[in-house]
This record gives C-alpha cells, sequence and structure tokens, in this order.
C-alpha cells in the first residue's frame, strides 16, 4: 500500500495565549477526497495552512506527500493547489489573462498550451475573455479552482470552496472533484454542507481546535450513539414547548409539519415523544439519525477556545 498523502499527529498551533489546533492526528489517504467539517472558528483554516506549509506548527509533527511539515515546507507548497475561502483574483483580468498570470508565477514553460489545457478540461473556454469581475459566483469557484490544478498538484486543499454558490454549480463543482480524485489526486476540503460532507470518502470533525470525530460517515454517525424521532402533524408547536427540559431530549429541530427530537439516551427519548406526542395529538416515527444531527451535537458539546 502507497504512504499516506497526509499523515500528521500532535499538530499545535497557538496565536498569543489562545491554542487554535490543540493536538490533533489525522491520516488521508492517497486518492481520497477527505472532508474537513466544524463550526466557525474551530481551526480548520489554520490546520489547513499548517499541512501546506503556508504556517509552521509549534507542536507535532507529520508528513505530507512525503515531506516533513517542519524541515520541507517549500517542497510541500509546490505540490499543493490551495483553494482559499476568499475570491483571490484580478477582477479586472480575464480568466485566460488571471490563468496566465498565476501560470507565470509557477515559472511554467509554454504557458500558452498550459492556459489552454485549463480553460479547455475546466469548461472555461468559452469565457476565457470574460472579465473575472463580471462572473456569478460559481463560474469565479470554476476559476479559482483552475488555477489551483493547472499546475498538475498532488494535493488538493479547498476551504469552504462552495460557500455562497447556488445547488447546481456545488454539484458541478462536486463532480469535476471526483473525477480528478479519479484521476489520482488527492483532495481535502472542509465545507458546512452536510451534503457535501456525504460525497467524502471520510470525514474529520475539528471541534474548536480538537479534533473530535473521524470516519466514514456511517462510522461518524454510529459512534455519535444518538437517537431521533420524528413528531408529526398539527400539534408539533406545542409539542416542541412539551418537550423542552423533558428526560432524553437534546436536540429539537422543526421541519414544517414535522419535528425531529434527538438525544443520547434512546429509552428515555422515546419515553418523552410517546408522552408528548399523545398530548399534543401528533404521531411518533422513529428515524435514521443525520450528520446533520451528530453535527449539532458535536458543536454542543465543545468548549468554544475563544469564549
Amino acid at each position: 500500500m502507497s504512504a499516506p498523502a497526509i499523515r500528521v499527529e500532535h499538530l499545535t498551533k497557538r496565536f498569543g495565549d489562545r491554542t487554535v489546533v490543540d493536538d490533533v492526528s489525522l491520516e488521508v489517504g492517497t486518492g481520497e477526497i477527505a472532508g474537513f467539517l466544524g463550526p466557525n472558528g474551530s481551526g480548520k483554516t489554520t490546520t489547513i495552512r499548517l499541512m501546506c506549509g503556508l504556517l509552521e506548527p509549534d507542536g507535532g509533527s507529520g508528513r505530507v506527500l512525503g515531506h516533513d511539515i517542519l524541515r520541507e515546507r517549500g517542497a510541500i507548497k509546490r505540490r499543493v493547489g490551495y483553494m482559499t475561502q476568499r475570491f483571490s483574483f484580478y477582477e479586472d483580468l480575464t480568466i485566460r489573462e488571471n490563468l496566465d498570470f498565476v501560470a507565470g508565477l509557477y515559472g511554467m514553460r509554454n504557458r500558452r498550451a498550459v492556459v489552454s489545457d485549463t480553460l479547455h478540461d475546466l469548461g472555461l473556454h468559452a469565457r476565457r475573455d470574460q472579465l473575472a469581475g463580471a462572473l456569478s459566483g460559481g463560474w469565479k469557484q470554476r476559476l479559482a479552482l483552475a488555477a489551483c490544478v493547472m499546475h498538475k498538484p498532488d494535493l488538493l486543499m479547498l476551504d469552504e470552496p462552495t460557500a455562497g454558490v447556488d445547488p447546481k454549480a456545488r454539484r458541478d463543482f462536486w463532480d469535476e472533484i471526483h473525477r480528478l480524485a479519479a484521476e489520482g489526486l488527492t483532495v481535502l476540503v472542509s465545507t458546512h454542507y452536510m451534503d457535501e460532507a456525504e460525497r467524502c470518502h471520510r470525514i474529520n470533525y475539528l471541534s474548536y481546535g480538537k479534533l473530535v470525530a473521524r470516519g466514514t460517515v456511517a462510522e461518524v454517525v454510529r459512534d455519535a450513539g444518538l437517537t431521533t424521532v420524528i413528531l408529526e402533524g398539527q400539534g408539533t408547536a406545542q409539542a416542541a414547548r412539551l418537550l423542552r427540559g423533558q428526560p432524553g431530549v437534546e436536540q429539537i429541530a422543526p421541519f414544517g409539519n414535522s419535528l425531529h427530537v434527538v438525544g443520547r439516551d434512546g429509552a428515555a427519548l422515546r419515553d418523552t415523544a410517546r408522552r408528548v406526542a399523545g398530548q399534543s395529538g401528533t404521531r411518533m416515527t422513529e428515524a435514521e439519525t443525520s450528520l446533520e444531527d451528530v453535527f449539532i451535537q458535536l458543536m454542543g458539546d465543545a468548549q468554544d477556545n475563544m469564549a
């Protein structure tokens, strides 16, 4: 078996007296799409920058693409494509001009051919002369991805790449990511969208600097140990009031005329939900726990390291 693309152990980063990455150990296999989840301010961006050589850790060790993250940061940066949260290209240049500029930064030979190939590969050729500032969010995202992959990296790190992008553009983007991964590219992507997390081979959940869950989506949901029931009917508003603070109830979330109720103590949750269903005239059914249920639970259990 090939060595993992990323393997870091006890990674730590402090800013002043704040520990924003706290003893994080994780592994990403070659050719894998690994999801990086967690609330805002949880340290995802800092962890990504530590692994791609942009920041130096205060503690821990590891290797990315076979290079030591402490001593070979320059070598890592040359083999990684990093897509930041913010669109960072020249809006008064065209798509083609932006890509040509990036190719120049990488010192690529035969820049014209490289740019032309990238435009065709990412479906940007027809818009090559359009100003970047006039692009929609989805096309800006595609330009950013093109710039990240034009130097043929071995590892792609994407920091919330689809924030503010419509569902069709998000799906197209993820189809492209799976195409690249099938060709051998390793991808680490942070996201807040649960449907995107479910398209990853494995996920890692970071909460306020600590890695608190990792594995396939099925493994993370299973290991959370949650029970979910649904109350349906016209009386869900009354049911929500009656459920608050009751045994076994840890989450209450309305969805139209239904109410999703989640907790770790399955027996207590079911007893409470049955009783409240009778009082409110609703119907109770059991449901599969979703990744979003787990996400909310992990957020609630964590302590904000910036508080």
